[in-house]
């Protein structure tokens, strides 16, 4: 699901800004303020995504090789 939620700009020091995002949407996230977060962007849009651990992203990698492995003759059939 994506939505757009407008957040705002507020000045720290004469050369940086502070990101403030409501509650709300943090809660949903499962941000707070201890969460390290990763600020990417491709020129034109930025994505502050939380950290992952690499726990995690091992089991993604599995989870995915897993689906090629089984599934593989199936994603390049529907790809053309």
């Amino acid at each position: 699901m994506t939505s757009t939620i407008r957040i705002a700009l507020k000045k720290l020091t004469k050369s940086s800004l502070a990101l403030v995002i409501d509650k709300p949407l943090l809660d949903t996230l499962g941000v707070d303020a201890d969460t390290p977060l990763e600020i990417s962007t491709d020129g034109d849009v930025l994505v502050v995504t939380p950290r992952r651990g690499r726990k995690r992203t091992a089991k993604l990698r599995t989870v995915v090789s897993e689906a090629r492995e089984r599934y593989g003759g199936v994603f390049r059939r529907l790809a053309h």
